[in-house]
């Protein structure tokens, strides 16, 4: 595997190795030039294996416009890490359209690898313009508003995290939107992710370890607690983590304070902890796989990621960015008919975002600035190979939107769509483990396209499962139900109910309803309940 490469412009030899240093020792590789001349003959300054440029106030200064104007003329331009004690140079102010990241001198191994780490975010994509949200999750529907809506009141205070929800929903952009709005977002974003590490290094992953700790420790190396003091430490898949590792990570969300491994000398940090995981944890805490008091350290504040199936009327919306931030990365703008979008709307989106953003790309290398038809699409996105299961109907209704959905390109079909096939295997992708229903969209009989009114999906009840689907002998109201708000005052009904019948004792309450007691506990939250 090829290191990815920095650019370091630097007039002297022995700055530009000491930096070169620097980098290899965090498995990059350097390539040094003296001035913007040589950086316009580089055979380098084009490659597609570039992270980020180096570069000192001073040389800016020295060098000035026609050392901006090398960096402009690079195919993509790269993140600028300009090394100064008193902050940017004057001419980064007339250069917004470069992404300006100052790293203070003289330059620590530490800080150096936070930067970094900044400026892969900017080269993957993200918007570089000052006073705009980088990480801010895309989609207007009504899910995704009550996600921003956490996310913008537990930013300014330091509690602990929890972020729930499938891969691909972009758990970490979450973490990263949290950590740009707070207090913390001068300082490091250090993510990592507890089921990539083997468990035997994830301690001196976390908290470093002294030379010759164990065998293979040549030297002293900091852990991620230690680079991201002042910031935000995000711990990806915690529920991946080991319980031995999860013993030792109490203890230092406990007291703030942690030893490297091979030392007895204790260091205090301030970090903000962030946690992601996909996996259901009170399942994990019932099967013995997790601390149930970890998860109370943890689950201060849960957010709950919707995954892109129950939120389809963002996908016009998640479609443009992501093909803007291609863009951004040298692909060729793609665009999309209306039977394709129609396409791409039925389909259940196992992968989520990460699925989507995958298929984009992959569509964009093979169609580029072409318009997709329904016929360029994957075979699993066109919806032909369903067969076996009796056929439901997508019958279509004014919705509120259809402006969102038009401006994509998305059609509500006139006429009622048979999509047949639905088996023990729907065929859709993911999983699905209903007798009778197939789950698109919103959990249940509804599938939602657009949004809450945008389409259903209605299929007779099978006359063998009555008490399953006695609620379908009712009539609706109507001008219709919102279903959602309905769900929510049953819920709340029953577990007033159940309180009452438990005098006031949530453990009751909750073996009444047959839920764990802190689901229980959650759900008074959320619906602002009291015992």
């Amino acid at each position: 595997m090829v290191d990815p490469k920095v650019i370091v412009i630097e007039p002297t030899d022995s700055e530009g190795s000491a930096l070169g240093t620097l980098l290899r020792f965090l498995d990059l590789e350097a390539v040094h030039v003296h001035d913007a001349a040589e950086l316009n003959c580089s055979p380098y300054r084009n490659s597609a294996e570039l992270l980020a440029v180096i570069v000192g106030k001073q040389t800016i200064e020295n060098q000035g416009a026609p050392l901006v104007a090398a960096l402009r003329a690079m195919r993509q331009p790269l993140p600028v890490i300009c090394l100064s004690s008193d902050g940017l140079p004057r001419i980064a102010e007339s250069s917004g359209d470069l992404a300006w990241l100052p790293l203070e001198v003289p330059v620590k191994q530490r800080r150096l690898s936070a930067v970094l780490d900044q400026a892969h975010n900017v080269r993957g994509g993200h918007p570089t313009q000052p006073g705009k949200h980088r990480f801010r999750p895309s989609g207007t529907s009504r899910a995704m508003r009550t996600v921003h809506r956490l996310i913008e009141q537990v930013a300014p205070f330091d509690s602990n995290v929890l972020i729930l929800g499938e891969s691909g929903t972009g758990k970490e952009m979450v973490a990263r939107h949290i950590h740009e709005l707070s207090g913390r977002a001068n300082h490091p974003f250090v993510p990592v992710n507890c089921g990539a590490i083997p468990a035997d290094l994830l301690e001196s992953e976390l908290f470093g370890h002294e030379k010759g700790a164990f065998t293979g420790a040549l030297s002293t190396r900091l852990g991620r607690f230690e680079f991201a003091e002042g910031g935000t430490l995000f711990l990806d898949e915690i529920g991946d983590m080991s319980l031995q590792m999860q013993v030792k990570l109490l203890r230092v969300l406990q007291e703030r304070s942690f030893e490297r491994v091979g030392s007895n000398k204790t260091m205090h940090c301030n970090v903000r902890i962030i946690a992601a995981t996909h996996r259901d944890l009170d399942a994990a805490i019932s099967a013995g796989r997790f601390r149930e008091d970890l998860f109370y350290r943890l689950n201060v504040f849960p957010v709950q990621m919707p995954p892109l199936r129950e939120r389809l009327e963002d996908l016009p919306i998640l479609i443009e960015h992501l093909v803007q931030r291609q863009g951004q990365n040298g692909a060729r703008n793609i665009r999309f008919n209306k039977d394709a979008m129609n396409c791409l709307a039925r389909n259940p989106w196992p992968g989520n975002v990460r699925e989507l953003a995958n298929l984009l790309e992959r569509l964009a290398i093979l169609f580029p600035a072409q318009s997709i038809s329904a016929a360029d699409l994957p075979e699993r996105y066109r919806g032909t190979a369903l067969s076996g299961r009796p056929a439901l109907k997508v019958i279509s209704r004014a919705s509120e939107a259809a402006p969102y959905l038009a401006k994509a390109g998305v059609v509500v079909a006139p006429d009622p769509i048979e999509v047949r096939g639905l088996g023990g295997d729907c065929g859709l992708g993911g999983d699905c483990e209903l007798d009778g229903d197939c789950e698109l969209g919103e959990h249940g009989e509804d599938a939602e396209l657009g949004d809450e009114e945008a389409c259903e999906l209605v299929e007779a009840a099978p006359a063998d499962e009555p008490q399953l689907y006695e609620m379908l002998e009712a009539r609706l109201p109507r001008g219709g139900i919102d279903l959602k708000d309905h769900l929510s005052a049953i819920e709340i009904g029953l577990i007033r109910k159940a309180l009452v019948e438990a005098d006031g004792t949530v453990a009751e309450a909750a073996r009444l309803l047959r839920i764990r007691r802190t689901t229980l506990v959650e759900k008074l939250r959320k619906y602002r309940l009291s015992a």
